[in-house]
């Protein structure tokens, strides 16, 4: 608990945001491209605690979330079969599709698990080879060395039971795209630590430089967070637009390059379709030819599913950053965690799940500018949803 706590302090945190108030001439408007940040941001009320200073937007930050309608409809297809046993992480179930989820498939009788690693699956094709068992591969760039392991293990035990259903999303071709958009706002992005872990900052390079864009590598933590916003005001008032690795204690310049080989070896790169966005050129990765015999979509002939998004869910927009959750019309009525109609209200990433887990369900007007009176407002938008155990325990920085 030391390396968290220490992040967490409440005096640091004061001290940070108080730095960050006293060096903006302008409200600046700053994107952070991860889901977790957004949760830690929403859950220790730093976007209320700097609204006078930096408006924070969320992005399309949660590989849950921009999963496309059609690859879940696929899933639900292949999970469906009576030989199959379909494997995938826990908040996959509750992701709507254009008609049901995995939740209610498995209710029904289908054999669907949910692991903790694709290893897990590739024991279960182990111990069971009269079953087809597909792992359903979800994830940014921070999952998918060990996808790619998994298929490589695969491949090398001989198993013809063990397939892969892949949407890896990656994070450069997202930034591009919003930061090309003509409806663009974002000033700044803070760029999602784990995923540098894995793949270094050297993507983000001529991404800052064609756009005049500062990019900040963030962490997680409240402190890991208001450093990183704070660098990234540093730069726009100076005019500036770096890449600054603020998450230096776990983020190498480049990357893991162990990880990056088996990457490079299991998958390329291929156009992905994004949930409530669209497709983004060169945004995903897909099985090479060398491992086509483990992708899911050809061994069980599901490419051609294609699907259509509620036309009530506005999460497309959130994902862009063009609307908050709670501004959306659906949000807290037709869409709540139990009834969702998008990815973003059931994810444990997700930007509408955040907001309304922690209270948000209404616009405060001019936020507060210290901790305690941004607690405040956050416990009197709480008391709007009494649905959720969480609400009332909005606190600010460092709790």
């Amino acid at each position: 608990m030391k390396y968290l706590t220490e992040f967490r302090d409440g005096k640091l945190a004061s001290k940070l945001a108080e730095q960050i108030r006293r060096s903006v001439t302008r409200r600046w408007t700053i994107m952070e491209v991860c889901g977790g940040q957004t949760h830690s941001l929403i859950r220790h009320g730093i976007d209320q605690i700097l609204a006078e200073s930096v408006e924070l937007i969320h992005g399309p930050g949660c590989p849950v979330c921009v999963t496309p309608i059609e690859l879940i409809d696929r899933a639900l297809a292949i999970a469906a079969l009576p030989e199959v046993t379909l494997c995938s992480f826990g908040d996959m179930l509750r992701v709507p599709g254009s008609a049901t989820d995995l939740f209610a498939v498995k209710s029904r009788g289908a054999d669907v698990r949910v692991v903790y690693s694709p290893l897990d699956a590739l024991r279960l094709a182990r111990e069971q080879p009269a079953r087809q068992v597909v792992f359903f591969g979800v994830g940014f760039e921070t999952t998918a060395p060990a996808n790619a392991m998994a298929i490589v293990q695969a491949k090398r035990l001989g198993l013809r039971n063990f397939s892969m259903l892949v949407s890896h999303v990656l994070v450069p071709p997202a930034i591009e795209a919003i930061a090309a958009s003509p409806t663009n706002r974002v000033q700044a992005f803070l760029a999602a630590g784990h995923v540098c872990t894995v793949m270094g900052i050297e993507q983000y390079l001529p991404l800052a430089q064609r756009y005049r864009l500062p990019i900040v590598i963030a962490g997680f933590e409240p402190l890991d967070l208001l450093e990183a916003i704070r660098r990234a005001v540093v730069q726009l008032e100076a005019g500036r637009a770096e890449v600054e690795n603020a998450y230096a204690r776990v983020v190498e310049p480049r990357g893991n390059r162990t990880a990056q080989a088996m990457l490079a070896e299991v998958f390329e790169p291929t156009d992905r379709t994004w949930r409530g966005i669209g497709m983004i050129p060169q945004s995903g990765w897909r099985l090479r030819p060398a491992y086509r015999d483990f992708d899911a979509e050809y061994r069980f002939a599901v490419g051609a599913i294609r699907s259509t998004e509620s036309p009530l869910c506005k999460s497309g927009e959130v994902l862009q950053g063009l609307l908050k959750p709670h501004q959306c019309p659906a949000f807290g009525q037709q869409c709540t965690p139990r009834t969702p109609l998008g990815a973003t209200m059931v994810s444990s990433e997700g930007a509408c799940a955040a907001y309304f887990n922690y209270g948000r369900l209404v616009q405060l007007g001019t936020p507060p500018a210290t901790a305690s009176t941004a607690a405040t407002a956050a416990t009197a938008s709480a008391a709007t949803n009494p649905r959720s155990s969480e609400v009332a325990k909005v606190t600010g920085v460092g709790r």
